[in-house]
Formats: C-alpha cells, structure tokens, sequence
C-alpha cells in the first residue's frame, strides 16, 4: 500500500496515532501549530477521503481514527524516500543518516545486531 501525506496531513495523523481517536477539537488542541477548526476539519475529512482515517458518531461530534498504521505509513515514506532522495541506495541513506544525527556506541551496536540478522534472513 502506497501511503502519502501532505505535511498537514502528517501531522494531524501523529496526533491520532500518538493518542488514538479524537474530536477535531482535540486533535486541534494536541497540533504544535496553531490551526483553525474548519482547517483541521478539511484536513480530517480530506484524509477520511483517501482512506487514511475515519469516523464514529458521537453525539454532535465525530471521533476521528487512524485507518493507516504508523509502521505502514512509515516504510511507503522511506521507500519514497530511498528512491527519490537517495537513488535507492540504502547506503547512501544510512551514510547519510549517520551523519546527520549520530549515533552513540550502544546504539550502534543495536544497529550491528539489526543488519546481521537481515544478513542471516538474507542467506536462507
């Protein structure tokens, strides 16, 4: 499945994959930028529109729920990602990766533990 946001659209979703179902008003109470109502509103029913999120009826509101998982949402972005940005190089973009955040020894060392067991899964 091929999933795809608009920056807006992101960040709406974070809040409802960070606290679960939610009003407009809570969703709008939860964003880091100040958003107007009927502006979180279209983006929710926008998302609603592409399958992204839905809704139940409670009372005069509507609670809105992610239909994407995070982790789904997550690989399309980076296969996006990959092969825009990096020219499918998983190289180039844990170099990359590397260098602009870092990483202390025992995260590393988590990060040798995840590639060796790809490598073996590889092998079989």
């Amino acid at each position: 499945m091929d999933v795809a946001f608009t920056e807006r659209e992101l960040d709406v979703m974070t809040v409802l994959w960070d606290r679960g179902p939610a009003t407009v008003a809570e969703v709008r109470e939860r964003l880091a930028d100040p958003l107007a109502y009927t502006t979180v509103l279209s983006v929710l029913r926008t998302l609603e529109a592409k399958g992204y999120a839905g809704h139940a009826e409670e009372g005069r509101a509507h609670r809105y729920h992610a239909l994407v998982d995070r982790a789904v949402a997550g690989r399309s972005a980076l296969q996006r990602l990959l092969g825009t940005v990096f020219g499918g190089s998983p190289e180039l973009l844990l170099t990359n990766l590397m260098e602009t955040r870092g990483a202390d020894a025992a995260e590393l060392e988590r990060l040798r533990r995840v590639l060796d067991a790809h490598a073996s899964e590889e092998e079989r």
